[in-house]
């Protein structure tokens, strides 16, 4: 007999730790996304992680500024940013308020409230795609700048909540580099996800855009 996940709420002590001591962590767990139409929720299988000041790939390498700032904390808070002009991503911020560290979440299988992530993932081709990759994640969970600084530990909860869920196995987690991160930043191996699941996006190294002429 399989045991249901754990449905206990992670502490924000799970997040003040080292980024890369939460990140793998977070594989397994599970991010319940509170919607007017009802809950979505989402079991985690690949993640990134975020150094700050020691990091050149993160947002937060050379300073706080005013897109940044959820990133120095307190933990357990959600940072979301715009990218590409058009998508919307979402991190976990990390370790000691005044360090800015987190953990982009790039892929998760949805296990509650699929047919709501369908309707906003119109696109995918079967649930395992509704949330591969981070863009295509925090679109199915409705997830936009209005979120940024949301705490995911409010003890009255809010519109995102971590489970512990049933963390993956330290045999079954995987790392490698980072998805599309160039320069000094992209030698960490520090993406993290959960070994044969189908839900994990596939690698891409950077590659440069074209600037127009």
């Amino acid at each position: 007999m399989i045991a249901a996940p754990d449905r206990t709420p992670l502490t924000r002590e799970f997040f003040d730790r080292p980024v890369l001591e939460v990140a793998p962590d977070l594989l397994g767990r599970v991010l319940v996304r509170a919607t007017p139409d009802g809950p979505i929720e989402l079991r985690l299988t690949e993640v990134e992680a975020y150094d700050g000041p020691d990091d050149p790939g993160s947002h937060a390498y050379r300073g706080r500024t005013a897109r940044n700032g959820v990133m120095f904390g307190p933990p357990g808070h959600v940072y979301v940013y715009f990218t590409y002009g058009m998508w919307f991503c979402m991190n976990l911020v990390c370790g000691p308020a005044g360090r800015p560290s987190g953990v982009l979440l790039r892929g998760g299988e949805v296990i509650e409230g699929a047919e709501l992530a369908r309707k906003r993932r119109l696109s995918a081709r079967n649930d395992k795609e509704l949330a591969k990759g981070p863009a295509r994640l925090a679109t199915a969970l409705g997830v936009d700048r209005s979120l940024d600084g949301a705490d995911a530990c409010a003890p009255e909860g809010g519109p995102l909540t971590l489970l512990r869920g049933t963390p993956v196995g330290s045999d079954q987690v995987r790392n490698g580099p980072r998805t599309g991160v160039a320069g000094d930043g992209g030698v960490h191996p520090w993406r993290f996800w959960a070994a044969n699941d189908p839900t994990v996006s596939p690698y891409r190294a950077h590659t440069p855009r074209r600037r127009s002429t």
